[in-house]
This record gives C-alpha cells, sequence and structure tokens, in this order.
C-alpha cells in the first residue's frame, strides 16, 4: 500500500522508470503511441479498478500496443486521481448544463457511501424478505458518476491527444537511436571477428 501512495524512490523516478519502460516496448511508434492515448484516456474514466482491463480492450480494438496502454494508465494514481476527479465531475456538470447538488445533507463522500450500502443492501435482498432500494445508486449515478463519465471522456480524450502527439515523436527518435547502436555494435563484433565487408560501391 505505502509503495502505491508513495513509490521507492519517489514518484519522479517512478515517472522517469515508465518512461523507459514504453521507449524499450516492441512494436512500432505509432502503435505505442495509441496505446498511451488510450492508457491516459482510460485514467480519466470513473470505472476504478478496471482501468487495465478497458486499456487493454481499447488498445486491442484501435490496434494500439497492450502494454503501453496499462503502463500509461498510470497517469491516473495517487497524485492525480483527486484532482482529475474534481475536474471531470465539473466539466461534465458544465456541459450537461447541471450543478453538483451542494445544497442537500449529502456530501459527494455521503452520496458515495448511500450507493454502496444500497448495493450491499440489494445483494442481501435477493436472497432475503428485504425490500430493495435504489435511490442512494439512482442520485450517486445522476448527480456524480455519470457527469463524471461525461467530463472524462472529454478531458480524456483531449489530455490522451496531446500524450499522443508528445509521445511519438519521442519514442521515434529512440528507436532509430536505438537501431543505430545495434547497427554499431554489430559493425564492430564483424570487425573483429573478420567478417566485416566495407562496401566499396559508390
Amino acid at each position: 500500500m505505502q509503495q502505491w501512495v508513495w513509490p521507492r524512490g519517489g514518484w519522479s523516478r517512478a515517472v522517469r522508470y515508465m518512461k523507459l519502460r514504453l521507449n524499450r516496448l516492441p512494436g512500432t511508434p505509432d502503435s505505442i503511441a495509441r496505446g498511451v492515448f488510450v492508457g491516459v484516456f482510460t485514467a480519466f474514466t470513473p470505472f476504478f479498478g478496471a482501468h487495465f482491463v478497458i486499456a487493454a480492450i481499447l488498445a486491442k480494438l484501435m490496434r494500439g500496443n497492450v502494454l503501453a496502454a496499462i503502463l500509461a494508465t498510470f497517469a491516473g494514481n495517487p497524485l492525480t486521481y483527486v484532482p482529475i476527479a474534481v475536474i471531470s465531475l465539473k466539466m461534465g456538470h458544465f456541459i450537461l448544463g447541471s450543478e453538483f447538488d451542494t445544497y442537500s445533507e449529502r456530501s459527494f463522500v455521503g452520496k458515495f457511501y448511500d450507493a454502496s450500502h444500497d448495493l450491499l443492501h440489494n445483494l442481501k435482498a435477493l436472497v432475503t424478505h428485504d425490500v430493495a432500494n435504489w435511490d442512494g445508486v439512482l442520485r450517486f449515478a445522476s448527480d456524480v458518476f455519470y457527469p463524471y463519465l461525461i467530463g472524462g471522456v472529454v478531458l480524456g480524450t483531449l489530455v490522451g491527444g496531446v500524450a499522443y502527439y508528445v509521445s511519438l515523436p519521442m519514442i521515434t527518435a529512440f528507436q532509430k537511436r536505438r537501431r543505430g547502436r545495434i547497427k554499431t555494435k554489430l559493425e564492430e563484433l564483424r570487425r573483429k571477428t573478420g567478417t566485416f565487408k566495407p562496401n566499396n560501391k559508390q
């Protein structure tokens, strides 16, 4: 749990590690960049706990690199989840022309608790004589989840697009440098073994 909240070596080291992993992934730069777009986009959705699965499915559909998509969901982490949630929620209400109900006695946390309580109660109602109650779930869906989803899709598309266009030239340049280093090492190896034949053709 501690490693998830604050990785060993700090978040800056974790970011450098993730960048290195992305650059070293097999695949074309475009497929990896599409995977990055999908991963960042998914991080803005309210489907917490299912981001890896959603990113993998979307990457398959978009012919993006699945591993890149999973790694890019790192954009959603303990340092970014709160601002992502707040901005997405406000954006969603703005697009829908609604407002978060701050005048009721239930806060954001309270509405989340009510929805969770109703879900647990309704599961018990399946095997007991209790009556199912969906008021808390419906209130949470209309006031929190649906606006968050709408705002998250819009913001995720924008931020994911930026991530795509930023990562594409970086990955392309890294792969070219890597191919150049490999070619140089092979030529040096051939020279040492006497199998290198220089090309004298003009």
